[in-house]
């Protein structure tokens, strides 16, 4: 069971959508959050791997050059 608060310009435009097509606005907050939830949970792991990246060994840009023989 979930409970949301709204904001009352966004709680009457999902009143008037449920109205206008029959449907209830619990349906259209489940729609909405499902149409989301695979986004959010992609951010959130692309910023994880992020920080795992950056915490780890990773060698500066002026390492890789010398090592390549690419350094000036």
């Amino acid at each position: 069971m979930l409970a949301v608060r709204l904001d009352k310009d966004i709680e009457e435009r999902l009143e008037r959508l449920a109205a206008k097509t029959g449907r209830t606005k619990t349906f259209y907050a489940r729609e909405a959050i499902e149409a989301h939830l695979d986004d959010l949970e992609d951010f959130f792991l692309a910023e994880e791997r992020l920080r795992d990246f950056r915490s780890e060994d990773a060698i500066p840009l002026a390492e890789v050059e010398k090592r390549l023989g690419l350094a000036d």
